[in-house]
């Protein structure tokens, strides 16, 4: 495995398509180690990708479904065992669901992704961050957010209503955006800085997919949002441009913007918390040995 020349590792989730995908070809080109959590492989016909796999200077990590916590769980355990330390983590990972749906955990599917799963991929590897030259957290967030007309945890973890793009989706990404202002006094203590970033409009539909995304959006999508590749650069930027000092903001546009509903940033936080210590935490496999006679199902 060829990284000495290559001394920045990076962590994407959702690496294998859309702007995590540019992200990864992006940080590969510029000499850095990526380390790709993903639910699909990476594209076959990439020669430069496949080179960098045969290298070890990308490393994928398969998982089945990174709203489901089993499979989460095993993920970030491989990672914790085999890598050294992580720069860069950029929870990227996500999408518009076409309807109301919801994780094993029981809560909406769009929160359990965009919000509760990045805290956790955060607190599992913030050992690894604390090793880091960097110590940078980029979330990926959404300017969608301004169309939130309410906002509470009861509303976040199971809706009322479903709403293409302006409901769970855009609720959930400011709910992330709210715990990135929230905990940053706190990873200051270890030297880490988290900001929260929009990637703008991109066109990321892909064929053979249902969107969660209203028709007239797909139409202006397909007509005027630009390719993934604008999408990687605001995030590239977030992590190491003008405002790489700054921890606990929102980037739009480039620029760090008010978020609406602070006053429920601590209470975002602390639920997402507590989801942490007493679900994902509190429940690890039970030993075999300790198993009673008829199979018990653990998450």
């Amino acid at each position: 495995m060829d990284t000495k020349q290559r001394d920045n590792i990076a962590l994407i989730t959702g690496a294998s398509a859309g702007i995590g995908l540019e992200l990864t070809r992006k940080l590969l080109s510029e000499g850095w180690q990526v380390i790709a959590v993903n639910r699909s492989g990476l594209p076959e016909d990439d020669v430069t990708m496949q080179e960098a796999v045969k290298r070890g200077w990308l490393r994928i990590y398969r998982i089945a479904d990174l709203a489901d916590y089993a499979s989460l769980r095993e993920t970030l355990e491989e990672i914790k065992d085999k890598e050294r330390r992580i720069d860069v983590l950029f929870n990227n990972a996500g999408g518009s669901f076409h309807e109301l749906s919801y994780s094993k955990q029981g809560r909406e599917k769009h929160y359990e992704l965009m919000t509760v799963v990045p805290y956790i991929m955060l607190m599992e590897v913030k050992a690894l961050l604390k090793k880091g030259r960097l110590k940078t957290v980029i979330n990926t967030s959404s300017s969608a957010i301004k169309f939130t007309k309410e906002l509470n945890i009861e509303i976040l973890e199971r809706p009322k209503t479903f709403r293409k793009l302006l409901g769970p989706y855009a609720a959930s990404k400011l709910a992330l955006s709210l715990w990135t202002q929230a905990i940053a006094p706190e990873l200051a203590k270890d030297g880490i800085k988290v900001r929260s970033v929009d990637p703008g409009g991109n066109n990321t539909l892909r064929k053979g997919k249902k969107s969660g995304l209203p028709v007239v959006v797909k139409a202006l999508m397909k007509l005027f949002f630009s390719p993934p590749t604008h999408g990687a650069s605001q995030l590239y930027e977030g992590a190491f441009g003008e405002h790489r000092k700054e921890t606990g903001v929102f980037l739009l546009k480039g620029q760090i913007a008010a978020l609406k509903f602070e006053d429920q940033a601590r209470n975002v936080l602390e639920s997402i918390k507590t989801i942490y210590e007493h679900e994902f935490l509190d429940r690890k496999p039970v030993p075999p040995s300790s198993l009673p006679d008829q199979p018990l199902l653990l998450y």
